[in-house]
């Protein structure tokens, strides 16, 4: 069994924006879409992180999990 390398730290799940960060003009990209798009990535490198560290800190009361956090 491989260690993973000790600096390889989990991914940082990136900070949803604010309603109010959208300006409701129907932008091209709208921080919505830029943030859905972050999240899809976020994801990606959670499961490749998860691969890499396989143990306990991968259930659902682990730290930066990537469910939406609710305000």
């Amino acid at each position: 069994m491989t260690t993973p390398p000790p600096d390889d730290p989990r991914p940082v799940e990136p900070e949803r924006p604010l309603p109010t960060d959208c300006c409701d003009g129907g932008c091209a990209v709208c921080v919505f879409d830029s943030y859905a798009e972050d999240m899809d990535h976020y994801r990606e490198r959670l499961a490749q992180w998860q691969a890499r560290h396989p143990g306990p800190d991968r259930g659902p009361d682990a730290p930066d999990q990537s469910t939406p956090k609710s305000k």
